[in-house]
């Protein structure tokens, strides 16, 4: 048996094990945006699911206390992008606790439903808000993709050991 699968090395579970052990886990990089009453408001997210094909739907986790649940609990509608290794600046952005996320050099428009689309993106949905599961101190968002657009050129940005990085062949 190997150090790494030596029982001996286990510990119980704690938020600290549970952070360790995801910065180990690949993901890909998404932006989740709302319109909320006090503006437009976003996150950077790696939580991001397929749930289902028929009918099309996501899921996504956020954190009660962070600054975007407001919009995203009170939000009908969100917005899901797919950033492209490209969009690392983008990505640190969203997830940065007091940035001014929509400003400059953030392009974004009014999209349908009122949800703000982030430009240059490798794909984007607009999604229908069906459920708000609680889950310890996370709600996690069931949405429908209502519309949405997956043909932005280049390749998926990824988090892991808490950087963002590309693909490597």
């Amino acid at each position: 048996m190997t150090a790494a699968h030596d029982l001996g090395t286990a510990r119980l579970a704690s938020p600290d094990l549970l952070r360790s052990t995801f910065r180990r886990h690949a993901a890909g990089v998404a932006v989740i945006t709302a319109r909320g009453s006090a503006g437009p408001a976003g996150f950077t997210a790696t939580s991001l699911t397929s749930v289902s094909a028929e009918p099309p739907l996501v899921s996504f986790g956020i954190g009660t206390g962070a600054s975007s649940w407001p919009a995203v609990a009170e939000a009908g509608h969100v917005g899901v992008h797919i950033l492209g290794e490209h969009q690392s600046e983008l990505a640190a952005t969203f997830a940065r606790s007091g940035a001014d996320r929509f400003g400059a050099p953030t392009v974004w428009r009014e999209g349908p439903e009122g949800v703000p689309v982030l430009d240059g993106v490798l794909a984007w949905l607009v999604c229908r808000i069906v459920a708000r599961v609680p889950a310890g101190d996370h709600r996690i968002v069931v949405a429908e993709a209502v519309l949405g657009d997956s043909s932005g050129p280049g390749r998926p940005l990824l988090y892991h050991q808490g950087r963002f990085g590309g693909l490597r062949d």
